[in-house]
C-alpha cells in the first residue's frame, strides 16, 4: 500500500465506474453507485483528492489514505476514519 498519487487516479476520468465506501466495522453501508468521473483534482487546502461527477458534486478522499490497486479496482483506506473508498472500473461490452 502507498499514499494517493494524483496522476495514477486520472486514468478514471471519462470512464464508467462503480463507487462504494465501506467502514472497518462492517456497519450499515450505502449501496454502490455507478458514475462517470468528470475530473480529478486536489482540494484547495491540499488535504484531499476530489473525484468530480459533474461541476458541483464530488467524492473527497484524504490524501493520507493508503492505496491498493488490483485488476481495475482502486481502493484507499483512511486510517483516521476507518473508511475504505473503492472505485472499480465497469466493463462495457
Amino acid at each position: 500500500m502507498e499514499p494517493i498519487n494524483l496522476d495514477n487516479v486520472k486514468r478514471f476520468v471519462g470512464i464508467p465506474v462503480e463507487i462504494s465506501i465501506q467502514d472497518q466495522d462492517g456497519g450499515d453501508q450505502a449501496p454502490a453507485v455507478k458514475k462517470t468521473i468528470k475530473k480529478v483534482q486536489l482540494c484547495p487546502d491540499g488535504t484531499h483528492i476530489r473525484f468530480y461527477f459533474n461541476d458541483i458534486n464530488f467524492l473527497a478522499v484524504p490524501l493520507i489514505s493508503l492505496v491498493n490497486e488490483f485488476k481495475g479496482q482502486w481502493s484507499a483506506f483512511d486510517q483516521k476514519s476507518g473508511l475504505t473508498y473503492i472505485i472499480k472500473e465497469i466493463q462495457v461490452f
